[in-house]
């Protein structure tokens, strides 16, 4: 019988759990290619209110982000100058960045064995592996030309371009 050092497996473990939690990211932005895909869609709602969506995984920051770069480029496309965020809503679970969190429990216990009392304490160690989680981000935003409003929901359509637009 030969006896082998559990490093050599804790490692293979270890790496096979970083492989899997980076598989799952945020896609290039885009417009949504199918149903339940990553990016951008649209509805209008009147002739100057649309409601903008932005469908991805992981932190929901960049995710808003990528919503309000596609409503100011909407706004853009539309003629207008400016638009107001009117309703803003944010989906996912509360830690979407899912990937490797270690928990750890301790526990004690003791009982009967055969005709032997035992005792003792146990750790363990647990590891979430679903990778990172949807999230998305939807903004009904009103379009207008000229003077931007001094609301502080709304914003410059070609600023946020200037800013958000990397691609």
């Amino acid at each position: 019988m030969t006896f082998r050092h559990p490093t050599g497996a804790l490692a293979a473990v270890a790496a096979s759990i970083l492989v899997l939690g980076g598989c799952a990211s945020l896609a290039p932005y885009g417009p949504q290619m199918g149903q339940g895909g990553q990016g951008y869609s649209e509805a209008p709602i009147e002739s100057n209110r649309y409601r903008v969506t932005y469908n991805g995984v992981g932190d929901p920051g960049p995710v808003a982000d990528y919503a309000l770069l596609r409503a100011a480029e909407l706004t853009l496309e539309r003629g207008y100058d400016w638009f107001e965020v009117t309703q803003r809503w944010t989906d996912g679970r509360p830690d979407p960045r899912g990937g490797v969190r270690p928990s750890v429990s301790i526990g004690a216990g003791s009982g009967r064995y055969g005709g032997f009392s035992t005792s003792g304490v146990g750790v363990g160690l647990g590891l979430n592996l679903t990778g990172p989680g949807a999230t998305s981000t939807t903004l009904e935003v009103v379009m207008g030309r000229g003077t931007k409003p001094a609301s502080p929901h709304a914003y410059d359509a070609r600023e946020i371009t200037r800013a958000l637009g990397w691609r």
